[in-house]
């Protein structure tokens, strides 16, 4: 839903100038969430699937956010009214706030300033951060809304078999599955594509499958679930590539074998993961 800012009457559209620097960037539109304040255009825009800002959360401190990123600058067109700095925070204020937003950061004057707010977003955070110079002439909005990143690069079938002949084993994260199921996600093809041809090529491996999980939720059933998603893997290969079964076996440990901090997302999506361990 667009969260649609509280605007003052006063601050009106003037005519743009002619020229190229009255319009949008090219390719780039406001965020989904928050418009802009009228009488501006974007100036310059940057997007990313995943990235990280340290947004300032008090004076002299700062918090880490990744996910989904966006940064929009603006600057007032010729003949527009500008907005004073406090105008211009406590518009995105004022839009966030009654909808569960917090303000966690405000340190704006006449000049111009920044102010850090927060969101709640199903279990998550949209972190919003306006920057404002010029005495409210240039202002930008950095948002990032928190998510885990999506693995995109993969193992080869010769960097899975160097991997396994070097240390015995190899954890994959590009084998997904819904939460709390083991069924495996057509997404994760990419990955066991690697790992059913390296089998075919060399047909004297054997492999352990062992899963692992974060800390969410009980242990007993954590280590169930992982159990559960080791074999699902295992019916992938056998089905899918014709391996013969009995050069897997399959194990689970739940979350009783932590590779990251599960204090985090990200530490709990390294958690969870599917480990291959080579058989003699």
């Amino acid at each position: 839903m667009r969260f649609w800012l509280t605007l003052a009457a006063a601050a009106l559209l003037a005519a743009p100038a002619p020229g190229f620097a009255q319009q949008d960037e090219e390719g780039c539109k406001d965020h989904p969430m928050l418009s802009r304040f009228p009488g501006y255009y974007i100036s310059e825009c940057a997007a990313h699937d995943f990235s990280t800002y340290d947004f300032t959360v008090s004076e002299g401190a700062e918090k880490k956010a990744e996910g989904r990123y966006w940064k929009i600058s603006y600057w007032l067109k010729e003949g527009a009214k500008s907005a004073s700095p406090v105008q211009l925070s406590r518009n995105y204020a004022n839009a966030l706030v009654p909808r569960g937003g917090v303000k966690l950061f405000d340190d704006v004057e006449e000049t111009g300033g920044t102010a850090t707010l927060r969101l709640p977003a199903g279990g998550k955070h949209i972190w919003v951060e306006v920057s404002i110079s010029n005495g409210g002439e240039a202002y930008a909005l950095t948002v990032v809304e928190e998510a885990a990143m999506e693995q995109q690069v993969e193992f080869t079938e010769a960097e899975l078999a160097r991997a396994l002949n070097e240390k015995g084993s190899v954890a994959l994260h590009g084998i997904f599955f819904d939460t709390g199921k083991a069924t495996v996600k057509p997404e994760s093809a990419a990955i066991l594509a690697s790992v059913g041809g390296l089998l075919k090529a060399d047909t004297a491996l054997r492999l352990e499958i062992r899963g692992h999980t974060d800390n969410v939720g009980a242990p007993a059933a954590n280590r169930t679930l992982s159990e559960d998603r080791a074999a699902a893997v295992k019916a992938y290969l056998v089905k899918t590539f014709a391996i013969s079964a009995d050069r897997l076996t399959t194990a689970g440990f739940g979350d009783t074998k932590p590779v990251a901090d599960n204090a985090t997302e990200q530490g709990r999506t390294q958690n969870r993961r599917v480990e291959l361990v080579k058989r003699n």
